[in-house]
Parts: structure tokens; C-alpha cells; sequence
């Protein structure tokens, strides 16, 4: 598990942007965190280096933006809206754990631990904690599912 302290919303986007250089077809990030954490932030940081140069914005309401044009097409997920597991598979959320391209889902920890075990990709897990008004920790960690 590695942590990474923030004390800019530039910082948490260059970290998402060295993230999005390393990225590897099929890789899956599953962030959690309070609103306004960062989220959204640091996957606008990952687009970057991906190489997407096209605005990122938070797909509450459309529950899947897919931005291509870059290395690899990003398949951004916002589960904040969805409630329940059934919710979750009517979006077609095992299509996004095995992708195409590079996932992240925000609210991950709404997916059942049992559709996790679906996902046969890399996967890296991200906590971002509000330490302060201008202060993130991000802890993360990568496993194989």
C-alpha cells in the first residue's frame, strides 16, 4: 500500500497524470472518497496522461463518460446516484471491469465484493481522505482480482 499526500488539486492531477502514463489496457481503478475529495480531479489527471484532450467532468448524472483520442479509451463511472446491486448490473458494470481500455469508477465500494471477483484485469484501489481544506492523503494499493 503506498500513500501520496496532496496539498494542491495541481498535485492530485499529476499524480493521476503519471498514473495515466503507466496505465495498461485493461486496468481498472476503483476510487471511494467523500464529495469533493479529489476524485473527479485525479482522473482528469489520468486523461491527461493518457493523452485524452478533451474537458473531463464528473458523469453523475450520466453514470458513464467515454473519452477517446487518446492511448487508450478512458471509461469514466460515477456509482454516487446507483443504490443498489441491482442498479449496478442494470448500468452494465461487468462491461467496465474487464475493459477495453482504462476504468475508473468512482464510489467503487458500492460494488459487491462477489462482482469484483468477475473483473479479470489489474485493479488499483484509491482512498482519498480529506485532510484538510487544501490536503488529500491518497492511499492506494494494486492487486490482480
Amino acid at each position: 500500500m503506498a500513500t501520496f499526500i496532496s496539498h494542491s488539486p495541481a498535485e492530485t492531477e499529476s499524480l493521476g497524470e503519471r498514473w495515466g502514463r503507466e496505465a495498461q489496457r485493461g486496468l481498472v481503478i476503483a476510487l471511494s472518497g467523500d464529495l469533493g475529495a479529489g476524485k473527479t480531479q485525479l482522473v482528469r489527471g489520468i486523461a491527461r496522461g493518457l493523452g485524452v484532450t478533451t474537458r473531463v467532468h464528473s458523469p453523475t448524472f450520466t453514470l458513464v463518460n467515454e473519452y477517446s483520442g487518446g492511448r487508450h479509451t478512458l471509461f469514466h463511472l460515477d456509482l454516487y446516484r446507483l443504490e443498489t446491486r441491482e442498479q449496478i448490473h442494470s448500468a452494465g458494470i461487468e462491461d467496465f471491469l474487464q475493459p477495453d481500455g482504462i476504468a475508473v469508477i468512482e464510489w467503487a465500494e458500492r460494488i459487491d465484493d462477489a462482482d469484483w471477483q468477475m473483473a479479470d484485469s489489474k485493479l488499483r484501489t484509491v482512498k482519498i481522505e480529506v485532510a484538510s481544506e487544501t490536503e488529500r492523503r491518497i492511499v492506494y494499493e494494486d492487486s490482480r482480482t
